[in-house]
């Protein structure tokens, strides 16, 4: 049975935008909406994992559980889903910090 899916591609290649347009409606620039079988979803979701590159991408479909909805996550973020007794919650990580013994110029020569 078909459903409806909603998919944030930042930063990801052309390439990759272009295949999701075939299948999805781009609302608004990254977001795509549509309706599609969870084996095409699957498909889409392994095509945009792979080729994410230094983007971000966020996948939420339905799904029988208590919120009613399921989240994937691919590339490099600061939030990722955590799961707490059955609910997805977002946990967010600190951006990276320059630490002074990991700067080259710190180190003496």
């Amino acid at each position: 049975m078909a459903s409806m899916i909603t998919l944030a591609a930042t930063a990801v290649p052309d390439h990759l935008r272009g295949a999701l347009t075939r299948w999805l409606l781009e609302v608004t620039p990254e977001l795509y909406v549509g309706t599609v079988s969870a084996k095409v979803r699957d498909e889409l979701w392994n095509a945009v994992s792979k080729c994410t590159g230094d983007g971000i991408a966020v996948l939420t479909y339905p799904a029988p559980n208590e919120q009613g909805f399921q989240v994937r996550t691919a590339g490099h973020r600061r939030r990722r889903p955590i799961d707490f007794d059955g609910l997805t919650l977002i946990a967010f990580t600190s951006p990276p910090t320059l630490d002074e013994s990991d700067n080259e110029l710190a180190k003496p020569i």
